[in-house]
């Protein structure tokens, strides 16, 4: 299992390439839609982005969908890491 800190470094610098976001933005507490500027393109976008960069699979979880901040991003995202090393 990664180290959380890394991969939560690893999923800013993702946003960050993919999305042109400044890294002293992306704070946990940061609101993705109001505070970041992204929007429902920008979230299919991030899914796909984080399914191949982590080799993991979100698809139609709707968990996805409640997520509003980055903290929140952050944590979803890396439980799907965990279960997808844990199945393997």
């Amino acid at each position: 299992m990664m180290d959380k800190t890394v991969l939560k470094k690893e999923i800013n610098q993702i946003l960050v390439n993919e999305f042109e976001l400044e890294m002293g933005d992306l704070k946990p507490e940061a609101d993705l839609y109001e505070g970041l500027g992204l929007d429902s393109l920008d979230a299919v976008d991030m899914v796909i982005a984080f399914e191949k960069a982590f080799t993991i699979k979100i698809g139609k979880d709707t968990g996805v969908l409640t997520i509003k901040t980055l903290g929140q991003l952050q944590d979803f995202v890396i439980e799907k890491i965990t279960m997808q090393q844990a199945a393997s």
